[in-house]
């Protein structure tokens, strides 16, 4: 591992190797670390990144407490305890981390942000995100882990088949809205870049502002905000559509100029493609609105929003499908009795069987491996256009569209149940019962 360079960290391939098939669970990466306290800082943050990489960890958390400090990782959005160490320890891993990532070491009383790159074997490049928090013991840490493998092709989001075919309809359009929403963690980024990776071609001009940004598509030009200088989204927007772009994607839409910028590139001639914080796929039009957009431009522009939520993928290995029970018998019909015939699914009876999860070696004893998108597709057509410029309320609209046939993220959850991608509890986990 370098120990000079700052910005950049290189794991050396043999000690990669030796790492990835040491480390195949959490408690493999309790043993490794707790092997290498002994030794340098250097090689401790190295078996930590490179544990936590071999694991497919989405961060790290470094968090002081009275007597020790506690390293975390987060696996499939689940937090794990990893080792508890000394203080002495904690300091010399802080310096080292704030050093990689250029962010100031004497400032302890304010939070700070910063980044580096992870070089491994082949030439592949892992940034990582650092953030740094002042707590009640010292400062806490996270390590963010942007993945470049955590790219998929829009078949690999998990949506249905029957939205699939309106999905890449969508798409193609060559103008109006897609707003992805969901809270923080939801997956938003990666649906975005699979629909960038699956329309990028030579014919299009395709430019993004981001906050910041988090993967590098090759053949889009991307841009980042940066508000100290006055470079914000709203900024940036309304320069980028004096680019000549045909889609344009926006990292987030937070006020009402960003909003008016992005409705009205909509409107003449481009493909947006933005963010939003939203419970739900109806509450889009509502969130605009209480921005101060007016109906009158949220109706036409937008083709398109879609809600979403991450759940866990039960484990292939451990897993077994066991007769459902009468109270989960009773979720299933409630939910799942109007469907559309189009959507294939078994049939509802005392027969069924569902998912159970288990634990094993390979899934951390948790049950699951991997993790998978629950979706609500919200497609403004004529009718619903209509009824959007009459300012309705979100039930209102939510009611409407369920009736014209969108499927909820509670009922697209259930469908996996039965199609045995994850279990009951994990839908219940994540969407409430």
């Amino acid at each position: 591992m370098n120990q000079v360079i700052t910005g950049q960290i290189e794991i050396k391939k043999e000690s990669f190797k030796k790492i990835s098939s040491s480390i195949k669970n959490i408690k493999a990466l309790e043993k490794e670390v707790e092997k290498s306290l002994s030794k340098e800082v250097t090689q401790v943050l190295e078996i930590i990144l490179g544990g936590a990489i071999t694991l497919d960890a989405s961060d790290i958390h470094i968090e002081p407490e009275e007597q020790r400090v506690k390293l975390r990782v987060r696996l499939d959005g689940v937090l794990h305890d990893v080792i508890f160490f000394e203080r002495k320890t904690f300091q010399a891993l802080l310096q080292r981390i704030k050093l990689l990532s250029g962010i100031k070491l004497n400032i302890t009383e304010k939070a700070q942000d910063g980044r580096f790159t992870i070089l491994l074997a082949n030439e592949q490049q892992i940034e990582m995100r650092t953030s740094t928090l002042p707590s009640e013991y010292g400062e806490s840490v996270v390590m963010r882990i942007l993945n470049p493998k955590s790219l998929i092709e829009i078949e690999g989001l998990g949506i249905r088949e029957d939205v699939m075919e309106v999905f890449k309809k969508e798409i193609k359009r060559p103008h109006g809205m897609i707003i992805v929403t969901g809270p923080t963690g939801s997956g938003k980024t990666t649906t975005l870049y699979a629909i960038l990776k699956r329309i990028k071609s030579e014919e299009l001009k395709i430019i993004t502002i981001e906050d910041p940004i988090e993967y590098r598509i090759e053949g889009i030009s991307q841009s980042q905000v940066n508000p100290q200088k006055g470079y914000d989204f709203a900024t940036g927007l309304r320069a980028m559509v004096r680019q000549d772009p045909d889609v344009i994607l926006v990292g987030e839409i937070r006020d009402l100029e960003t909003a008016s910028i992005a409705l009205q590139a909509a409107l003449t001639g481009h493909l947006v493609l933005s963010t939003l914080h939203t419970n739900d796929a109806a509450g889009t039009v509502a969130r605009l609105q209480s921005l101060g957009e007016n109906p009158v431009n949220i109706a036409p522009a937008i083709n398109l929003t879609i809600a979403q939520r991450l759940v866990r993928r039960i484990c292939k290995k451990c897993s077994s499908a066991l007769p459902v029970k009468e109270e989960e018998l009773k979720v299933f019909k409630k939910e799942l009795s109007y469907l559309s015939k189009k959507i294939k699914i078994p049939p509802i009876t005392k027969t069924l069987k569902i998912p159970k999860s288990k634990g094993c070696n390979l899934c951390n004893f948790t049950g699951y491996k991997g993790r998978v998108g629950v979706y609500e597709f919200f497609l403004v057509n004529d009718e619903i256009e209509s009824f959007i410029l009459k300012s309705p309320a979100i039930s209102e609209l939510r009611e409407k569209a369920k009736k014209s046939g969108m499927v909820t993220m509670k009922q697209d959850g259930l469908i996996k149940v039965l199609q045995g991608v994850t279990t009951l509890e994990e839908i219940e986990r994540v969407m409430g019962e």
